[in-house]
């Protein structure tokens, strides 16, 4: 049943992610819902669940977008995979917390991102990060955290207390 829900949470992220979400974005600022979905199944479900999604979210994602390959298939694995192992080690996650941790992971995936971008220079690479990946970590830490406080409320997160 774990496999059918995590396949069509994979499946339907590429259509959520191209057809809805650019109605949705705020200045011209969408959140990266593979990110923050790799992080809600790590943290859910444990570390190699959220290693597993997020590396085909990852895949399947950057299959359809003009990214680099092994870029995002290790941000979103690694961001599901060190969500579940935080979710093993603290006590009390809150939406907060999850909500700063994803944007400092989205902060650095789009660091990297633009890092590997050829033929920019500095002055460039300031203007990327403060017009497009700060405001975007923004996002995807707003989406997180609030992804999160719904589904807290709606599920009893017992795996995450202290064992």
């Amino acid at each position: 049943m774990k496999f059918l829900i995590y396949f069509v949470l994979v499946l339907l992220l590429v259509p959520l992610q191209t057809t809805l979400l650019p109605h949705l974005s705020v200045w011209d600022v969408k959140p990266d819902l593979g990110l923050v979905a790799a992080a809600l199944v790590g943290l859910f479900a444990g570390e190699l669940e959220g290693l597993f999604v997020g590396l085909a979210i990852g895949w399947i994602l950057s299959m359809f977008s003009a990214g680099e390959l092994w870029l995002v298939l290790l941000t979103d694995g690694g961001v599901g995979l060190l969500a579940g192992f935080l979710g093993r080690q603290v006590s009390q996650m809150t939406a907060i917390a999850l909500g700063l941790g994803l944007l400092l992971a989205s902060l650095l995936s789009g660091v990297f991102a633009i890092m590997n971008f050829q033929h920019l220079d500095g002055s460039q690479m300031w203007w990327m990060i403060e017009s497009i990946v700060f405001p975007q970590a923004c996002f995807d830490g707003v989406v997180g955290a609030g992804l999160y406080w719904l589904l807290s409320q709606r599920y009893d997160v017992i795996r995450l207390r202290a064992e």
